[in-house]
């Protein structure tokens, strides 16, 4: 199993410190992306019809539509996921329902008022495998939000079908209707419209690079979630703790992708070794393997626990596990990281499926300054003045001043005026 070993100097020196997300090694598929966009927006259906049959090997039959039912899949699941399924669902429903916002605050002549957009696009992924639980990630807090129209986008198969799981994720989310659509082509037909597809307000979801940039080229047009790199876990470890714990979780997280992230950053040189053997024995056993070995696992061995604290910030990961002694402060110290996993038992999978928190969260240092996906990324806040004379004179003097001051004679008419 390859790692990166490092102490904290040369961690700081290697450019593996300082991942970010670079489209700039993607200019022939940026490029493809901006066709794609620009297509959709001028030619609607009949450019989505010739990009699935090109891209997804499918596209609807005359008479067909893209849209496709989702009232069928739950009897075409096992009993047993369908369960999970649901369980999951009750769980982030209850906890984005914490999320909520009051609708108006102020005093009574000014005021921001918070309101859900009016509707939804939501992709959920369909190359390597299919993600039903981004969709229950993705549409439930739409829904608690409060947004009227919630729309998901997922590539179908070859024979126009879309697994089973993502059409019942969507039916238990309350998802109104599931586009077969996917890639660029999916989130610029969300941004923009089509002649059967709906305009959205928000685009929210994860993808491949294609989705990644086709965000990039829409944003303006819509809102978006943000722009996702690979994938990440940082585990901040002392002495104390178990190797196999360790192992078992940067194994968990570099499964996703050949350029995930799995980095360890402890005070311990003797744990960076067992983590390693460790390692290498679990990653012979596992199916993806061979994703594991290409992705990117690092071991960071600090001075004391401080140092390596000072790493976990600067680095500010996707996910972060804790299991160090004081592990509840120091985890709630922290203040970049998308998601904190406090103590040993606090496995990042059970965040990313059933604890209720949302899986959609900033990568590539995002975290310095983004937030995890959730209610509020569906709301839109408006301010609100509602003056009255006693105000204007108030207001009147140094308004007249500062637009004088910028040279905006107009603004300052439009005070005197009432004045007058």
């Amino acid at each position: 199993m390859p790692v990166s070993r490092f102490d904290v100097d040369s961690w700081r020196r290697s450019p593996l410190s300082r991942r970010k997300i670079d489209t700039s090694a993607f200019a022939t598929e940026r490029a493809e992306v901006v066709e794609i966009c620009s297509d959709v927006l001028a030619r609607g259906d009949t450019a989505l019809r010739e990009l699935g049959a090109r891209f997804d090997g499918w596209a609807p039959a005359a008479g067909e539509t893209f849209a496709v039912d989702t009232r069928a899949a739950l009897d075409q699941i096992d009993v047993a996921d369908r369960e999970a399924l649901e369980f999951a669902a009750q769980r982030i429903r209850a906890f984005h329902s914490l999320q909520r916002q009051d609708e108006f605050v102020g005093s009574g002549d000014l005021g921001l008022v918070t309101r859900p957009v009016l509707r939804a696009g939501l992709y959920a992924p369909g190359g390597r495998a299919s993600y039903p639980s981004t969709v229950l990630m993705t549409a439930i807090p739409a829904r608690v939000a409060g947004v009227e129209q919630v729309v998901v986008a997922t590539p179908p198969r070859s024979d126009g079908s879309v697994a089973p799981a993502i059409l019942a994720a969507a039916h238990i989310a309350g998802v109104d209707t599931v586009y077969r659509i996917g890639g660029a082509q999916a989130i610029a037909a969300l941004a923009y419209g089509t002649e059967t597809i709906p305009r959205v307000d928000v685009v929210a979801g994860p993808g491949n690079i294609y989705v990644t940039l086709a965000k990039r080229e829409v944003f303006g047009s819509v809102g978006v979630d943000g722009i996702a790199g690979p994938t990440e876990v940082v585990v901040l470890a002392d002495a104390d703790t178990r190797p196999d714990y360790v192992a078992a979780d940067l194994a968990a997280q570099l499964e996703h992708d050949p350029l995930a992230w799995g980095v360890l950053v402890t005070d311990s040189g003797t744990l960076a070794d067992r983590v390693e053997e460790e390692l290498e024995h679990l990653v012979r056993g596992l199916d993806r393997s061979g994703i594991i070995r290409e992705a990117n696992c690092c071991i960071v061995v600090a001075r004391d626990i401080e140092e390596a604290i000072d790493v976990v910030e600067e680095f500010a990961p996707e996910h972060l596990l804790v299991v160090t002694y004081a592990a509840d402060r120091i985890g709630l110290s922290i203040r970049n990281a998308g998601a904190v996993f406090i103590g040993p038992y606090s496995t990042v999978p059970l965040g990313d499926y059933t604890a209720g928190p949302n899986h959609t969260l900033p990568t590539s240092g995002a975290a310095r300054f983004g937030s995890p996906l959730g209610v509020h990324t569906f709301l839109k806040r408006t301010s609100v003045l509602a003056l009255d004379r006693e105000d204007l004179e108030t207001l009147g003097d140094a308004t007249v001043r500062l637009a004088e001051l910028e040279g905006l004679g107009a603004h300052a008419h439009a005070v005197d005026v009432r004045r007058e």
